[in-house]
């Protein structure tokens, strides 16, 4: 599999990895060894960062999209991310209070549908 592809299974940053990995194809096999004992470098950047969007956000308590009406363009590191959820700036309070109201429109919309295929 593609590179791109194998860092999106392992929820890394492509390019803050080592260049070997971004440069060859990766198997089936070479992935779920990295998954299984993952090398010092996956642990630090599972840990440290710097962390894909869809984690960053997930980390923040809002979307992709809130990341990106926020200004954040970039993949954050973990110092980053706790930085930002101690200062709570005015744009991250929004966006996790926009994305809290969505998701508890999802739920509602799916227990309703659940109740209606229930009639």
């Amino acid at each position: 599999m593609k590179p791109a592809t194998a860092a999106k299974k392992l929820d890394v940053y492509l390019p803050a990895t080592p260049q070997e990995f971004q440069q060859n194809p990766i198997t089936r096999a070479e992935l779920a060894a990295l998954q299984e004992d993952p090398p010092q470098w996956l642990k630090d950047l599972r840990k440290n960062g710097p962390h894909p969007k869809n984690l960053v956000a997930a980390k923040l308590g809002i979307s992709i999209g809130g990341l990106k009406r926020g200004g954040v363009e970039t993949a954050l590191t973990t110092e980053e991310i706790n930085r930002l959820l101690e200062e709570k700036p005015d744009w991250l309070v929004a966006e996790r209070e926009s994305y809290q109201e969505v998701l508890r429109e999802e739920r509602r919309l799916k227990s309703a549908r659940a109740d209606q295929a229930g009639d």
